[in-house]
């Protein structure tokens, strides 16, 4: 119940792309804000991008803004990340998590009860 589940992650060289997945179940994503979130060997946990409820899109780190596109296909119960002309200072655990609509977006990492447990993004040549 209220379960998430990143995947799509792997080494890529620098330059490359991604598109990580999470997956819901134990809940519809219509009720929910999902944020994306990365942690970088000794570094903080930070969001990265939150897609409202309706659609919505927030970015919160300016280094992803016009690279890093965040979706949602309600059909599916699913969030991406498409991560584009990645770097090596992408490399880090992504992890997606989910808030209530009512809350509406957050990039605070304590404001999201519900987590996945990550996926790692290696970006390296």
């Amino acid at each position: 119940q209220l379960q998430l589940v990143e995947s799509g992650g792997g080494l890529v060289q620098p330059g490359g792309s991604l598109r990580l997945s999470c997956a819901a179940s134990g809940f519809s994503l219509d009720y929910y804000a999902i944020g994306w979130f990365r942690q970088a060997p000794g570094k903080e946990r930070e969001g990265l991008q939150c897609i409202s409820s309706s659609g919505s899109t927030t970015y919160y780190v300016d280094s992803v803004k016009g690279r890093f596109t965040i979706s949602r296909d309600n059909a599916k119960n699913l969030v991406y990340l498409e991560m584009n002309s990645l770097n090596p200072e992408d490399t880090a655990v992504y992890y997606c998590a989910a808030r209530r609509a009512m809350y509406g977006c957050s990039a605070y990492v304590s404001s999201y009860p519900n987590w996945g447990q990550g996926t790692q993004v290696t970006v390296s040549s």
